[in-house]
C-alpha cells in the first residue's frame, strides 16, 4: 500500500486541497474570514490544483485532523505556541528579535482562563464571592460576558458590583496575584500580572458592561446605582446612550440611523414611547413613510414589553456601532456644544 505524505507539499497547495475537499458551502464559509490577499492567492492555487489524487487529498486531511486535535495544541495558544508558529514563519533568530521587541505585551491578561469560560458557570462560581473581588474579575472580563454574569445577581448585589467597578481605578499585581491563586485553587487556572498597576475599572468599563446588559437589567442596575450612590449613577447616565435619548441626535444622524434599520424593528421600537421620540422619528421620513410607520405601529397589536426593548436595543446597537465609526455623534452631558 503507498502511503501519501504532505511533508514537500506547499502550504498553499495543502490549503486548495483543503478548499476543495471541504465543498462549496463550508469552503466559502471559510474563505470569507481570510485577509484579501491571501484569497487571490488561495483561489489562483485552487486553479493550478486540476486534479487531486485520493491519495494526497487524503493525507491532507489527515495532516489537519492531528494538527486540529493533537494533545499539543488542544485548541489553546500561548507564548510557547507563538513563539513555534513565529520560528516557522521567519526562523527562529528573527522570531527571538520579535518576541523580545513585543516585550511585556505577550505577557497573559489577567483571568485569561475565565475570559474562555461559559458566563453561566462563572456567575455561578461568583454569586458567592464578596463584591469587591466579584467587581475585579468582572473589570477584567469582556463587557458581553460581564453583562451576563451582572444580569444575574440580585438587584442589591448588582448596584454594589457596579459601584465598585466604577470606583475602582488601579489594582495592585499582588491584589490580582492574590484573587488569582483562590481563583487558581478552586478552577486550576494559570495566570500572571507584570504590570506595575493596572488600570482594571471605572465608570466606562462600567457602561461598556451595562450598554451590553438587555434593557431590564440596564433599568435595575441604574436604580440600585441610584440608591447608593447618586452622583455615580448620574455619571453613568451622562455617559450612557439609550433610546429615548433618540431625541438628542441631529436630524442628520436620524436620517443615517433609519437607512440602517429595518422597518420591522422600528415599528416595533416605538410601541409605547413618548410622543417626542416618535414625532422625531416621524420628522425625518417622508409624509409616505410616516403615514405607513404610523399604520404599521397601530396594526401591531399589544406586545411584549421584552419584545419592544430587544427591537429598542438594536436601533442603540446600530447609533453605538454609527458612532463608533465616526459617522454620527452623539452628545453626552458633559460635551460642549457644537457651533457651525
Amino acid at each position: 500500500m503507498t502511503v501519501t505524505t504532505t511533508g514537500a507539499l506547499p502550504g498553499i497547495r495543502k490549503a486548495a486541497v483543503l478548499m476543495v475537499q471541504l465543498g462549496r458551502d463550508r469552503a466559502a464559509k471559510v474563505m470569507a474570514k481570510l485577509p484579501e490577499p491571501m484569497v487571490e492567492e488561495l483561489t489562483a492555487e485552487i486553479v493550478r490544483l486540476q486534479q487531486v489524487t485520493s491519495a494526497e487529498a487524503a493525507a491532507v486531511l489527515s495532516e489537519t485532523h492531528n494538527t486540529l486535535f493533537s494533545a499539543e495544541n488542544n485548541g489553546r495558544g500561548g507564548l510557547d505556541l507563538a513563539k513555534e508558529l513565529l520560528a516557522q514563519s521567519v526562523g527562529a533568530e528573527r522570531a527571538e528579535e520579535i518576541l523580545e521587541r513585543l516585550g511585556a505585551t505577550l505577557a497573559e491578561m489577567p483571568f485569561e482562563t475565565m475570559r474562555r469560560s461559559d458566563p453561566r458557570q462563572l456567575l455561578t462560581f461568583l454569586a458567592d464571592e464578596h463584591p469587591q473581588l466579584i467587581a475585579l474579575v468582572l473589570a477584567h472580563l469582556s463587557p458581553q460576558q460581564s453583562a451576563i454574569v451582572l444580569s444575574g445577581f440580585e438587584q442589591k448585589l448588582q448596584a454594589d458590583v457596579a459601584q465598585r467597578i466604577a470606583l475602582m481605578e488601579r489594582a495592585s499585581p499582588d491584589i490580582i496575584r492574590l484573587v488569582e491563586r483562590e481563583l487558581e485553587r478552586r478552577m486550576a487556572t494559570v495566570m500572571s500580572g507584570t504590570q506595575e498597576m493596572a488600570a482594571v475599572g471605572g465608570v466606562t468599563p462600567l457602561v461598556a458592561i451595562i450598554n451590553r446588559a438587555d434593557r431590564s437589567t440596564e433599568r435595575l442596575i441604574l436604580e440600585g446605582l441610584e440608591t447608593v450612590n447618586t452622583e455615580l449613577a448620574e455619571e453613568v447616565r451622562k455617559q450612557m446612550f439609550i433610546f429615548e435619548d433618540i431625541t438628542s441626535l441631529d436630524d442628520k444622524a436620524i436620517q443615517l440611523v433609519l437607512r440602517n434599520v429595518e422597518s420591522g424593528d422600528l415599528s416595533l421600537a416605538l410601541k409605547g414611547v413618548s410622543a417626542a421620540v416618535r414625532e422625531k422619528i416621524m420628522r425625518n421620513l417622508s409624509t409616505r413613510a410616516a403615514e405607513n410607520l404610523a399604520e404599521e405601529i397601530e396594526l401591531l397589536g399589544p406586545k411584549r414589553l421584552s419584545e419592544v426593548e430587544e427591537a429598542q436595543a438594536k436601533i442603540v446597537t446600530e447609533i453605538r456601532a454609527l458612532e463608533q465609526s465616526g459617522q454620527i455623534m452623539i452628545m453626552r452631558g458633559g460635551d460642549e456644544a457644537l457651533v457651525e
